[in-house]
């Protein structure tokens, strides 16, 4: 059976899609408009918005599109749709920042704190990991997937810590580097061993561990997150088995292993990116954006 039959706006959220485009107009308005606001404010680069808007589109790719629906038929779709956000979603919007926005940020004292705190490398990293695992045992998911103030608070809390996952690992601020050479290689290293016991508790278990994606009235209350009520209310519908011919089990499986092999290619790409930023560092080719004068002093 085809999820067409959810209807436009099960498939396609118009509503996010506008929210997401005003979201986008304020973010150009203020780093172009309105900059001179600011101190030390400068055009964005090519990368910048590079960077915001391929952001702004997997955000909609994966949380408006017809992905976020299957999200809740097939338990693959959900952990591509999760490895999307915080492994690649988010280190994207650090990176789309200027400089001057953060430091703008950061002039706000309860914003300053909490980042000084959650960014230390080892809270950061055990922090989003430990929540991480937590949301992947089978009870915790099941009542999260099943209540939408849960859903809409425990997945934000999620994004907002792989924000501060992210933060020392690519973050350009050359007074908040908090890791440098060798240390983020081992930060690399780090994520990738602390994300591997929830997806290997995924991969190798022999049963399909998730309600939500097994029972039929745990799958139906948890389809009301995304599918208006009265669209449900029109269809006869036994589980997820009807959209997807992949036994439950093999799909729970494929799930975990999408979730590491993602990782582990963006973990890669950010090696990658972070050992070339040194080579031309130490060559003199890498241009380091100095700390104002203000904040010298102020040190």
């Amino acid at each position: 059976m085809s999820i067409e039959i959810f209807g436009f706006r099960a498939l396609w959220s118009p509503y996010y899609f506008i929210a997401l485009v005003v979201l986008s107009l304020g973010f150009f308005l203020i780093t172009t408009k309105y900059r001179n606001h600011f101190t030390d404010s400068e055009k964005l680069k090519p990368k910048q918005i590079g960077f915001f808007l391929t952001a702004m589109i997997l955000l909609y790719l994966v949380k408006g599109s017809p992905l976020d629906l299957l999200g809740h038929i097939m338990f693959s779709a959900h952990m591509t749709q999760m490895a999307v956000l915080y492994l690649i979603i988010t280190p994207l919007f650090i990176l789309s920042f200027p400089n001057w926005l953060w430091r703008a940020m950061f002039s706000v004292q309860w914003f300053e704190k909490l980042f000084t705190i959650f960014t230390k490398p080892l809270y950061a990293l055990l922090i989003f990991n430990i929540v991480f695992s937590l949301y992947h045992i089978p009870l915790v998911f099941d009542m999260v997937k099943t209540s939408m103030w849960l859903h809409g608070g425990y997945t934000s809390l999620l994004f907002v810590l792989s924000l501060f996952m992210w933060f020392p690992l690519v973050n350009q601020l050359p007074e908040r580097e908090s890791l440098t050479g060798l240390y983020k290689v081992g930060y690399i290293f780090g994520s990738g061993i602390l994300m591997t016991p929830a997806c290997a508790l995924i991969i190798f278990a022999n049963y399909p561990m998730y309600d939500t994606f097994t029972n039929p009235s745990s799958w139906a209350t948890a389809m009301e997150l995304c599918v208006p009520a009265s669209a449900l209310a029109s269809l006869n519908l036994s589980g997820p088995e009807m959209f997807s011919n992949l036994p439950a089990l093999e799909d729970q499986q494929l799930g975990g292993v999408l979730m590491k092999v993602i990782q582990e290619i963006v973990l890669g790409v950010v090696l990658g990116y972070i050992f070339f930023a040194w080579f031309r560092k130490e060559n003199g080719e890498d241009k380091i954006d100095p700390i104002p004068a203000h904040l010298q002093t102020n040190e």
